[in-house]
């Protein structure tokens, strides 16, 4: 006798009331995740576009003159804190102010005396470049007892104006708003299907937040799996991050897609444990940092090898942002409450984005819109 075989739905084997109930489920669940990867994809476009146009202030008060500043640097050996300062220069220059940098070598104790003496320079206003305002709380209660405004690059979890810390505002990309991006990178690379390892440093406020909003955006991607999130501290990667990439193919295999760090620190080191177990430098794994854009990270991206993006941070309009912010201190101005549109740089627009200086400025003419602000 002759058999036929029919194939059903794994749901038709189901008693009816509990298929029903499984299938709706299935269907809420491919919705939400068609859903959540198209909000995704326009996430991403935005963020890749190059050249988008100035959306910063185009209003605030002249230039107020006789203006001295000082930069309190978190370590001048940071790429990201140096070209902060090479911005607030060009921007003090341009508006007509006497700049002093001060570098805090990379210590609390460096920086806190460097505020000391930035204090005792009796200037118009201090910068925190790079380092958490409730670390130096002591000296900048006493810089807003002598009425000098500060204002902070990086100086917290967040952008903004910050009165619990005693900052006037606080000027960078949202961290929270890159990490965001770098994850939904991956879901939409991935096509909703990513198998994800977030790299964090729990020391730090700013990274855990982070690594906790990629995580977040992960597991809404009903497709995708947050396969871990390792805590390792940037200050050990190169140690670490070999034995730990090898490590983590053992355990994950293929299922490992994507890495997202929360900065390019990582990726320094992952490429010869990837490359010695037969990985294609291509990826996957796709490494996709959220916020940095270092040196090494663009040479990597611009050659396809070991890192797929980074969010960098446009240093040079920071730089001048914060002149922008302190100029609104002096004339009794609110903050302009401006916050950087987060850019993706990745292999299809690295050529377009970096200069040969690997240095992010965006072709927004945000010098003349400050100019105009300034009259000058």
């Amino acid at each position: 006798m002759q058999r036929v075989f029919s194939i059903r739905h794994p749901f038709s084997l189901l008693p009816a009331a509990i298929a029903a109930a499984a299938l709706s489920t299935f269907v809420t669940h491919a919705v939400a995740a068609d859903g959540y990867l198209a909000t995704a994809k326009k996430v991403v476009a935005a963020a890749v576009r190059s050249s988008p146009p100035w959306d910063g202030p185009t209003t605030g008060p002249t230039a107020q003159a006789g203006k001295t500043i000082v930069y309190v640097a978190s370590d001048l050996r940071n790429g990201g804190v140096l070209g902060v300062s090479d911005g607030v220069a060009q921007a003090a220059h341009v508006i007509g102010w006497k700049l002093r940098i001060l570098d805090g070598q990379g210590t609390v104790s460096g920086r806190t005396a460097a505020m000391n003496q930035a204090i005792a320079l009796n200037p118009s206003g201090i910068v925190l470049g790079g380092f958490d305002p409730t670390e130096q709380a002591i000296v900048i209660r006493k810089a807003r007892s002598l009425n000098i405004p500060v204002v902070g690059w990086h100086a917290g979890s967040k952008s903004g104006p910050d009165a619990a810390t005693g900052l006037f505002t606080n000027v960078g990309t949202d961290p929270i708003a890159v990490a965001k991006v770098a994850a939904d990178y991956a879901v939409v690379k991935s096509n909703g299907t990513a198998g994800v390892v977030v790299f964090t440093d729990s020391l730090y406020k700013v990274a855990v937040a982070k690594s906790d909003a990629m995580a977040k955006v992960v597991k809404e991607c009903t497709g995708c799996t947050l396969l871990a999130v390792e805590d390792t501290p940037l200050s050990e990667t190169s140690t670490r991050i070999p034995q730990l990439s090898t490590a983590l193919l053992q355990r994950y295999g293929s299922k490992w897609s994507y890495s997202l760090g929360i900065n390019d620190l990582y990726f320094d080191f992952m490429g010869p444990s990837l490359a010695s177990a037969g990985e294609k430098s291509s990826g996957p794994p796709y490494n996709v940092s959220a916020g940095d854009g270092s040196q090494s990270a663009y040479e990597r991206i611009r050659a396809n090898r070991y890192q797929a993006g980074t969010i960098p941070e446009p240093l040079m309009q920071h730089g001048w942002q914060i002149v922008d912010e302190l100029n609104r201190a002096f004339a009794g101005a609110p903050p302009s409450g401006y916050s950087t549109p987060v850019h993706l740089v990745t292999p299809e627009n690295i050529a377009a984005d970096v200069g040969a200086n690997d240095l992010y400025d965006p072709a927004n003419h945000y010098r003349d819109a400050y100019r105009r602000i300034w009259g000058k």
